[in-house]
C-alpha cells in the first residue's frame, strides 16, 4: 500500500510543513518566520506525550499493541486481520465477507492512491470527479461570466470567490436533486491572479478585487442523477457573496466595548467584512460558522504590545491595504484589529441577513468552530488557534436550542453563541517530566495519554460578563483571549487546527498540523501531548470528555495518530500495523463519514507527493487503519472535505502556488489546462457505479 515519493525538487522544502514561499507569504504573512507570538512559560504538549512513541513502537514490533485510549474499543496488532483467502472450508457467502472485510473497515473499502507528484486530483480505482465550481464563476443575478484580463471588484462581488477552504453542504426541502454548498474564501494570492502584479504598487482596482475576492459564498448545486456529477445553480435566489465590505453585526460580551470602537463605528457593534476565512462548521439550527484565522497580516502599523501576540506586524502588510483604507492601518484606527478574530455565523437560507461575529467564543486565530449539543440542548464548540504553541477551546452555552423555522426560533438560535463559559485546555502526562526528553525514549510506566481539563476564562450572560482570569477584565479576555490563555497555564501545542467530535463514539479530534520549531533553541521541548522535537509531520489527539458529556470540565486524552513515514519508529497509528497504512504528513482539516471514520486532509505533506485527503477508522479492529482517498495537484492544498453516503467533496485550494509561479509563468494548469489561469475551485467525487463511498 505504501510508496514515498523523493522530496520535489522546488523551494519549498525549506519553509515550514512543505509550503512554498508563495504560500506562506500570502496565507499567514510568514508566521512561522516570524518570532514565535506565545513567550509565556506553559507547559508544551510536545513534552507530555514523547517518550510514549518508542513504547509503542515496541509493543508493536512485540504485535502485542495494547491501546490505552479511555473507552477504545483497540485490538492488538496480533488481532488484526491479516490480508489473504478466506479460511478453507468457508461457505461462499462466508468468503465475499471475508473478501470485502480485507478491504478495510467498512466506509473505507476503496483501493488507496499511491502517493504522487502529478497536477491534477487522483481519485481511487472505479470512481469518477468533476469540477463543482471554480474561482469566478459567476453565482449571482447581472455577475458577468469570469475574464481575469478585464476583471473588476463589481464582477468579482458577483463571484465564487477565490482559495475556497471550508465547505458545507445544507438540504433543500422542495428542490429534488440540489442542495446549498456554503464556502470559505480565504485568502488571495495576487500574483496567481493578475498579470503583471507589483507587489510593491497594487492598484486601487487590484486591491478591491481581493477584497471581493475574500468573504463566503453560498450557492445552490444540483446533481445529474444519471453521471453524478455535481454543478452550481447561477443566479439561484438563495446564491449569496459575502466579502471584505460586506457588513457584519458584532455581538457578544465584547460588542459595545471600548476596545472595538471606532472613528467608523462608535457604536463597536458593526464591522465591515470578514478576512482569512479557514475551516468552519455548520450548527444544528442550520446556519454555518467560520473561523477568521490569519487575519493579523492584513494590518499594518502596530506597536503595541497586545498586537505583538497576535504576530500583527510594526511595518507596512504584503498587500498594502493600508495605503487604500486607514482601517487597516493600527497607528491610525487601534481598535479595528479587534474586530477581526472571530467565528463568524451565517445564515445561508436567508439572503438579506446580517451576518455575526460572536464575540463569546474569544478572538485568536481560529481555524474553525464545530458544535455538538449538550443532552438539554444547549450548544458545545470547539475551536484551535492555529498558531505555533498556541491552544485549543472549547465554548458551553446557557441558552437552549429552539425547534422549528420561524423568524423567531432563528433568531433565538443565532443568539446561542453569545452567552456561555469560554475555557481552554490543559493537558497533563501520567510520566514524570524526567522520563519525557523528546527522544521518544519510553516513560517507564509505559503509557502514551494523559488526563486534561477546560479551564474557565470568562463568562458572558445576558446580564453581564464575568471574568475568571486575574488581572483581566471580561471584556480584556474575549478580545485578548491569547493572552488569558497565557495567564492560567494552558498547554502549547503544535498547531491546533481542525477540531470535531465524533458523531457516532463522542469523542474528540483535533488536527495538530507541525510545529518544527518545537524543540529547537529556547523554544518548548516536547512533551507527552506533542510527541516530537522538530515537528514537521504533525499528530492527531484523542479527547474522550469525562461521561462522554460536551459540557465536562474533564477528559482524558491519548495520541491517535502521529503522522509521517510509517517506516520511521515516531510514527503511530492507534496500533494498526504500519505495513498496511498510507503515509501521511500535515493533518489539518478533519470531518467524519456515516460510519465514524475519521477524514483528514493534509496541509504542506513533507514525503515527497503532494497533499491529499486520507481516510482512517476510529473504532473496531481495524482501528488506526489509514488510506489515501485522493491527491490534489502541483501546489495546492486539501480543504473543506464533506464525506457524505455517495459523495466526497474537497475545496482544492492555492494550485500552482510554488515559489517562481506567476500568471505569466504558471506552475499548474489545473484545472483548465495550458493557457489558462489556475483557478482554486470545489471538486466533487463519486463512485462510478453509484453505491455508497468505500462500502
Amino acid at each position: 500500500m505504501r510508496k514515498l515519493l523523493p522530496l520535489i525538487g522546488t523551494p519549498s522544502g525549506s519553509h515550514p510543513g512543505g509550503r512554498s514561499a508563495m504560500t506562506c507569504r500570502y496565507r499567514c504573512g510568514d508566521a512561522c518566520f516570524h518570532e514565535v507570538p506565545n513567550t509565556s512559560s506553559n507547559a508544551y504538549v510536545g513534552d507530555v506525550i514523547a517518550g510514549a512513541l518508542s513504547r509503542r513502537s515496541m509493543m508493536r514490533a512485540a504485535a502485542v499493541v495494547t491501546v490505552a485510549a479511555a473507552g477504545a474499543g483497540a485490538v492488538g496488532v496480533a488481532q488484526a486481520p491479516q490480508a489473504g483467502a478466506a479460511p478453507a472450508g468457508a461457505a461462499p457467502a462466508d468468503a465475499e465477507t471475508a473478501q470485502r472485510k480485507n478491504k478495510g473497515a467498512r466506509g473505507l473499502r476503496f483501493t488507496p492512491v499511491a502517493p504522487n507528484t502529478a497536477d491534477a486530483v487522483t481519485v481511487p480505482e472505479g470512481y469518477r470527479q468533476n469540477v463543482v465550481i471554480r474561482w469566478g464563476e459567476p453565482i449571482l443575478r447581472g455577475a458577468p461570466a469570469f475574464d481575469p484580463e478585464k476583471q473588476t471588484a463589481k464582477a468579482q462581488a458577483g463571484q465564487f470567490g477565490y482559495n475556497c477552504d471550508f465547505l458545507a453542504l445544507l438540504p433543500l426541502p422542495g428542490e429534488r436533486n440540489r442542495q446549498l454548498l456554503v464556502a470559505n474564501h480565504e485568502y488571495t494570492d495576487e500574483v496567481l491572479m493578475f498579470r503583471g502584479y507589483d507587489a510593491a504598487n497594487p492598484t486601487r482596482e487590484q486591491v478591491e478585487i481581493s477584497w471581493a475576492a475574500h468573504g463566503l459564498s453560498a450557492v445552490v448545486v444540483e446533481e445529474d442523477r444519471r453521471t453524478g456529477k455535481l454543478t452550481a445553480v447561477p443566479r439561484h435566489q438563495l446564491n449569496r457573496r459575502v466579502t471584505a465590505t460586506t457588513e457584519f453585526r458584532l455581538t457578544g460580551p465584547a460588542a459595545g466595548s471600548d476596545l472595538v470602537k471606532t472613528s467608523a463605528d462608535p457604536t463597536g457593534t458593526k464591522v465591515l467584512g470578514t478576512l482569512n476565512n479557514c475551516a468552519g462548521g455548520t450548527t444544528p439550527w442550520g446556519t454555518t460558522l467560520h473561523g477568521e484565522e490569519n487575519f493579523n497580516q492584513y494590518f499594518a502599523n502596530s506597536s503595541r504590545a497586545t498586537d505583538k501576540r497576535y504576530g500583527i506586524g510594526t511595518g507596512a502588510s504584503e498587500r498594502k491595504w493600508e495605503r487604500f483604507d486607514k482601517r487597516f492601518d493600527v497607528a491610525q484606527e487601534p481598535n479595528e484589529v479587534h474586530r477581526f478574530g472571530y467565528v463568524v455565523e451565517l445564515d445561508p437560507y436567508d439572503p438579506a441577513s446580517t451576518p455575526r461575529k460572536h464575540t463569546a467564543l474569544g478572538r485568536f486565530k481560529h481555524e474553525g468552530a464545530t458544535v455538538r449539543l449538550t443532552a438539554d440542548g444547549r450548544p458545545v464548540v470547539y475551536t484551535g488557534d492555529d498558531e505555533r504553541f498556541d491552544y485549543f477551546y472549547k465554548f458551553v452555552g446557557s441558552k437552549r436550542m429552539k425547534h422549528g423555522h420561524g423568524r423567531a426560533v432563528r433568531e433565538h438560535n443565532m443568539s446561542l453563541l453569545d452567552e456561555g463559559t469560554l475555557y481552554v485546555a490543559k493537558l497533563t502526562g501520567d510520566s514524570p517530566a524526567i522520563e519525557i526528553d523528546g527522544t521518544g525514549k519510553l516513560p517507564n510506566d509505559g503509557e502514551f495519554d494523559g488526563s486534561g481539563e477546560w479551564i474557565p476564562l470568562a463568562t458572558a450572560t445576558a446580564k453581564g460578563a464575568v471574568s475568571h482570569v486575574d488581572g483581566m477584565s471580561a471584556e480584556e479576555v474575549f478580545v485578548f483571549t491569547r493572552l488569558a490563555g497565557d495567564k492560567v497555564g494552558a498547554t502549547k501545542m503544535d498547531r491546533p487546527e481542525d477540531i470535531e467530535p465524533n458523531p457516532v463514539t463522542g469523542k474528540v479530534y483535533v488536527a495538530l498540523t507541525n510545529n518544527s520549531n518545537r524543540g529547537v533553541g529556547s523554544n518548548a521541548k516536547a512533551d507527552e501531548a506533542n510527541p516530537r522535537n522538530a515537528n514537521k509531520h504533525g499528530h492527531v489527539l484523542e479527547l474522550t470528555e469525562r461521561w462522554n458529556r460536551p459540557e465536562s470540565t474533564k477528559f482524558a486524552w491519548s495520541l491517535f495518530l502521529v503522522a509521517g513515514d510509517p517506516d520511521d519508529p515516531a510514527t503511530y497509528f492507534a496500533g494498526f500495523p504500519k505495513e498496511g497504512v498510507s503515509p501521511i504528513s500535515c493533518p489539518d482539516n478533519v470531518a467524519f463519514d456515516p460510519y465514524g471514520n475519521l477524514w483528514i486532509s493534509t496541509d504542506g505533506a513533507q514525503l515527497g507527493s503532494h497533499d491529499g485527503l486520507f481516510g482512517v477508522a476510529t473504532r473496531g479492529e481495524r482501528r488506526g487503519e489509514l488510506k489515501q482517498f485522493l491527491t490534489v495537484p502541483k501546489g495546492a492544498e486539501t480543504c473543506g472535505p464533506i464525506v457524505q453516503d455517495r459523495r466526497v467533496l474537497v475545496a482544492v485550494q492555492h494550485p500552482g502556488e510554488i515559489d517562481g509561479a506567476s500568471v505569466e509563468k504558471p506552475a499548474s494548469t489545473w484545472p483548465d489546462g495550458p493557457g489558462k489561469y489556475v483557478r482554486p475551485a470545489v471538486v466533487a467525487v463519486w463512485r462510478a457505479d453509484g453505491c455508497d463511498i468505500g462500502v
